[in-house]
């Protein structure tokens, strides 16, 4: 049985790929082989003569499945920008086709795949699509994380209902606690009271190199 997710947050920088990582940690442990994601990045570096994006890289390293770089990330861009307006920098055009022929070449290898999206929802790729139709193309069930801090029930709940408007199945959220002070557990409560997908997790704050896994269930 193969168990693909869609990884997206409630804005950017709020855990999706220490979550991401975390998520194929669960699948690995329960005996599948994964492979691993980042179909679009912003604020990429150069690296062996190519540009490569920190986050993809640690997707790729906790991953069984090694892929090459341009097939986790089909899509990296320099400036830590929008990735629409990125890739007009440059002349360049997002295309989901060339996407889902790289995820589809991954499905005869993986028996899960974890795809991390970028920023948020909503985040236009082109002119006319965004993260959201990026995951419907792809007909992937979505995990949401949110990072527990002041606003945070709003932008969920927004990107709850978004998720459910773009047809798709959201199997869960993963509270990434920000604050880690009495604040967090009243916020959380009211999220698990309004979202009906269960919470698959709730982080605390961690160092850089503790082991997220142990907090998730997926």
């Amino acid at each position: 049985m193969t168990k693909h997710v869609f990884v997206t947050g409630t804005d950017t920088e709020v855990g999706k790929t220490r979550i991401s990582v975390g998520l194929i940690k669960v699948l690995q442990q329960q005996g599948l082989r994964v492979a691993a994601m980042k179909p679009v990045a912003s604020g990429c570096e150069w690296r062996d003569g190519q540009l490569q994006n920190e986050d993809a890289l640690a997707l790729s390293q906790q991953a069984d499945i090694k892929l090459p770089y341009l097939q986790v990330n089909p899509y990296a861009f320099e400036p830590a920008i929008a990735p629409h307006l990125a890739a007009e920098q440059i002349g360049q055009t997002i295309s989901l086709n060339i996407i889902e022929t790289q995820f589809a070449a991954m499905q005869l290898q993986a028996d899960a795949i974890v795809v991390e999206g970028a920023g948020g929802w909503l985040v236009p790729l082109n002119d006319q699509q965004t993260i959201a139709d990026l995951a419907k193309a792809l007909q992937l069930p979505v995990v949401l994380v949110v990072a527990i801090k002041l606003g945070c029930i709003n932008h969920a709940l927004l990107t709850v209902q978004a998720i459910a408007d773009s047809g798709l199945k959201l199997v869960g959220w993963v509270a990434n606690d920000f604050l880690d002070d009495s604040q967090s557990t009243a916020i959380i409560q009211s999220l698990k009271q309004r979202i009906a997908a269960p919470c698959l997790g709730i982080v605390p704050k961690l160092a850089e190199d503790e082991d997220v896994s142990v907090y998730l269930n997926l």
